[in-house]
């Protein structure tokens, strides 16, 4: 008897090419089931051949139909980006997507809500929505509305492959962030959707020098952060940079908590490692800057971002893993301030914030 070899399944750079073809042709017999074929493929292929098909993967979405599962196919790209795809390679076409997404959700929320009615408030992100009423509701046409529709409904869910990118390369988050941020916050205030994560990392600052000043000793420093997720892990390194470093006064973070912070390999899974506060941070004003913020929200005073840390007010603690795993922050002293420039900077903020010399 003769058997029959088994057929090799297809390689995920052949059935990559059979997307792109079916893409370019606008063929959507041929498009579905290869879309299906590389959803199921990137899961079961190797690193190797993600990293090869990451930005061909990210380069269909311009072409992909815009009510298509262009969400979808951007976390085919994202996936293959954890797994070593070059995310500034894949960067532009996600990004890209992202904010339109973003805008058109923006969109849909301002015609939704056009008429002012008390019916008109929005509703939550579910298909549902999308019904034989919502074109007129929204004022276009079938098309347009589910469009805009599918936008308010799935804009979450770029979230992951954004995070792949932004979180794995300063250079993606120079070139991109800043046109996705005011967007993404506008969005988020109408607070129908998670979209927290995606916030945080495109305001994430990079080589970003802040001007600090310590209100209990009246010494100034420069320090130039990037890579930070969050004031909790921008608290740990501050204190590891100028208590650690003997310039001020208080509690020195252990060296577990700045490893956490610090350590390009990220924790495997939630640690119990605990962080101690060392200061209370304020702005220039005398507003506190919470823990649960970000470095952005550190004001620009004449051009430079200015901090306060004061004694802090009661003791805090907090687990030490840092908000973005695979995002290690920096933080470093370049320079000690003379004390004509302390001087100048603590003349920029609020009386409460005058130099207080201990006694």
């Amino acid at each position: 008897m003769i058997f029959k070899r088994k057929r090799e399944a297809p390689s995920l750079a052949a059935i990559v090419t059979e997307l792109e073809g079916a893409v370019a042709a606008r063929d959507g017999d041929r498009t579905g089931p290869a879309f299906t074929a590389v959803m199921n493929g990137v899961q079961s292929v190797s690193d190797a051949e993600c990293r090869l098909a990451g930005p061909r993967l990210a380069a269909l979405l311009p072409a992909f139909p815009p009510t298509g599962p262009r969400p979808m196919l951007a976390m085919a790209a994202g996936y293959c980006v954890e797994r070593g795809a070059d995310p500034v390679a894949c960067a532009e076409p996600i990004l890209d997507g992202v904010r339109q997404d973003l805008l058109d959700a923006l969109e849909f929320a301002r015609r939704w809500t056009a008429t002012g009615a008390a019916e008109d408030e929005l509703p939550e992100p579910d298909e549902k929505i999308i019904d034989d009423a919502l074109p007129a509701r929204l004022g276009v046409d079938v098309y347009e509305a589910t469009r805009l529709a599918l936008a308010w409904c799935s804009v979450e869910e770029w979230q992951p492959p954004a995070l792949a990118v932004l979180c794995r390369s300063a250079e993606v988050r120079r070139m991109h962030a800043s046109a996705n941020l005011p967007a993404c916050r506008d969005l988020e205030a109408l607070q129908r959707h998670d979209l927290k994560c995606l916030a945080y990392a495109l305001a994430v600052l990079d080589d970003e020098p802040i001007v600090v000043l310590h209100r209990p000793t009246g010494a100034g420093f420069e320090v130039r952060i990037g890579g930070i997720g969050d004031n909790f892990q921008l608290h740990t390194l501050l204190a590891h940079v100028l208590v650690g470093g003997g310039h001020v006064p208080g509690t020195v973070p252990s060296a577990e908590s700045v490893r956490l912070a610090t350590d390009p390999e990220p924790a495997q899974g939630r640690t119990r490692t605990i962080a101690t506060g060392a200061f209370e941070l304020l702005a220039p004003d005398g507003e506190r800057i919470w823990n649960e913020g970000l470095p952005d929200d550190i004001p620009v005073v004449e051009g430079r971002r200015l901090l306060v840390l004061d004694e802090p007010a009661y003791q805090r603690s907090w687990n030490a893993d840092r908000f973005f795993p695979h995002l290690p922050g920096t933080a470093e002293l370049t320079r000690v301030l003379t004390p004509d420039e302390t001087r100048s900077w603590f003349a920029r903020t609020s009386p409460g914030n005058e130099i207080r010399r201990p006694s």
